[in-house]
């Protein structure tokens, strides 16, 4: 990872805070478009930076498609320009009608979302006609191809579903959702293998779905560590979201990626708790805790080891202890950047080596009108 100079106007900066690189997320962004060949195929999601001023970047690099995780982040790609919305968590409960009533609002995006069990398309087909917008709500078809969180595997019961969605007027089937956020593995020959063996289930349903008459318009596949290998299957559509701001998790585990972190966390020196130990205001609300150790990783302190970490507080071991005073300002690159954005109400954006303006995180918040 290429170093990363810091703040000249740090002391303007209250800590703990969320900074973003603007040249570094252009550098990305062009990088997805360049991967991607065509901005058209790609499908971001939304989820990693949640902020209208990217979304417009995005729109503005060509991007019209995007995915989200919530109906707050729909709301917010609407509003900001995108014109295709998928929805990739199954609506339930009120969520349904949420849903339903942005499509309402906003009759010049085409919404869509996952499904992966007959019973829930008929809930959403019932919704969909008692609500009778006058329009269809686009459906995915969404598979487990390997993580077991979510989808259904492609076989019969893929097909079952596919039926199901015939049977509704109000909806449409739009293709087929494959996220293989499973493949987290370094070796780029092994991560290619494994994507391979994981997406030709995929490929023989829409074989499968075809010789029955249903035409598949559209597939959506993998993340941000298998962005490159599935930009490689034509007419595929792509939906990393990492990959705008990137982290120190991915970057650490697949540096055959061009992709350079562009959100960093400032944060200051508060005590220090032992000769070799000190205490930085980069507690769980700060930055993302649900994975082990590291939280962050410390460019100018590489031998940082956490000790201990709580809700305000990140205690870290390193050689250099002696020498940081208290207030004294540190760098660090988050290990997962998108539970990271979401703690945040604000982000600086950084131009020239300087905090320039802040930027809400809209989406963050489960609600935003809808």
């Amino acid at each position: 990872m290429k170093p990363w100079p810091g703040l000249t106007n740090a002391d303007e900066v209250a800590s703990p805070a969320l900074l973003l690189d603007d040249a570094r997320m252009a550098s990305n962004l062009a990088a997805m478009v360049r991967i991607a060949g065509n901005p058209e195929r790609l499908r971001p999601h939304l989820k990693t930076h949640k902020m209208p001023q990217l979304v417009r970047r995005q729109v503005e690099a060509g991007i019209t498609k995007a995915k989200v995780a919530t109906i707050a982040e729909a709301e917010l790609a609407a509003v900001h320009g995108i014109r295709d919305v998928l929805l990739s968590l199954q609506p339930v409960g009120p969520n349904v009608t949420r849903l339903i009533r942005l499509a309402t609002l906003f009759p010049q995006v085409r919404f869509s979302t996952v499904v992966d069990d007959p019973g829930a398309v008929e809930t959403l087909g019932r919704a969909m006609a008692a609500a009778d917008i006058g329009r269809v709500l686009g459906v995915f078809i969404d598979l487990d191809i390997g993580q077991h969180r979510t989808g259904c595997e492609p076989g019969p019961a893929a097909v079952a579903v596919a039926e199901a969605i015939r049977l509704q007027p109000t909806l449409q089937f739009r293709g087929l959702h494959a996220y293989d956020g499973h493949l987290g593995i370094p070796d780029l020959a092994a991560r290619e293998a494994a994507c391979e063996a994981a997406y030709a289930p995929v490929e023989a349903l829409r074989q499968t779905l075809e010789a029955a008459g249903i035409p598949v318009p559209a597939i959506i596949a993998g993340g941000s560590p298998t962005f490159a290998i599935h930009a490689r299957r034509p007419g595929v559509e792509l939906s990393p979201g990492t990959t705008v701001l990137w982290d120190a998790g991915y970057g650490t585990k697949f540096p055959d990626l061009s992709f350079e972190p562009a959100a960093f966390l400032l944060t200051r020196v508060v005590s220090k708790p032992a000769p070799d130990c000190v205490c930085l205001d980069l507690g769980h609300k700060a930055v993302a805790a649900e994975m082990s150790p590291p939280r962050a990783l410390f460019p100018s302190l590489p031998d940082a080891e956490a000790v201990s970490h709580s809700e305000e507080h990140l205690v870290i071991r390193t050689a250099a202890a002696a020498g940081l005073r208290i207030g004294d300002v540190l760098y660090a690159i988050p290990w997962h950047v998108c539970p990271t954005v979401a703690l945040h109400q604000e982000a600086w954006l950084v131009r020239d080596g300087r905090a320039v303006e802040r930027w809400t995180v809209e989406a963050r918040t489960r609600r935003i009108t809808v």
